[in-house]
């Protein structure tokens, strides 16, 4: 599945830009290739900058990643729910309260780098599970329509667009 093969109405508009972070690539190889270059990402942050914030009230890098992951995670569950046509709408969540309470910056680059690993070669083993059927299988989340095949290119632009801003305004 690439991104371009979504159509209107399979996601909330909010979301186009991780979908854009995509391109055209496939899905299924961008979470491979996500899984081998995105750990060397992380073991490359020098270890001060960890739990620096760029400003007042921002994440530090640990709680960024930590946000990755646990965004992985929701995503993850909403794609299983959907591509077995559980009709039941989902709730949304609100990341800023999942923050404080994850203790990301008393873990270690190491603990965190495992912990992601761990999480996408989960998503990565749901979503070769897939098929095109389940793939185009719309759900709820957070009252807004979500395919299957879109919750898997959000959950890799998502991860584009946080490293990008790591890179930006962190390092």
């Amino acid at each position: 599945m690439k991104p371009s093969e979504l159509k209107e109405g399979e996601y909330n508009p909010y979301y186009r830009t991780y979908i854009d972070k995509l391109g055209d690539s496939d899905l299924l190889p961008t979470l491979e290739k996500q899984l081998k270059n995105f750990p060397n990402f992380m073991a490359s942050i020098p270890e001060e900058k960890l739990t620096y914030a760029y400003a007042p009230g921002k994440w530090t890098v640990l709680e960024a990643l930590q946000h990755i992951i646990d965004t992985e995670r929701i995503f993850q569950y909403r794609a299983l729910r959907f591509s077995r046509n559980d009709k039941t709408p989902l709730q949304g969540f609100e990341q800023d309260d999942f923050v404080p309470e994850s203790n990301a910056n008393n873990k270690s680059i190491e603990a965190m780098i495992e912990e992601y690993q761990a999480v996408r070669a989960s998503t990565l083993s749901l979503f070769k599970s897939f098929d095109e059927v389940a793939l185009k299988r719309i759900g709820t989340a957070s009252n807004s329509a979500m395919s299957v095949g879109a919750i898997g290119c959000i959950t890799c632009g998502h991860q584009r667009h946080h490293r990008d801003i790591i890179r930006e305004r962190y390092l």
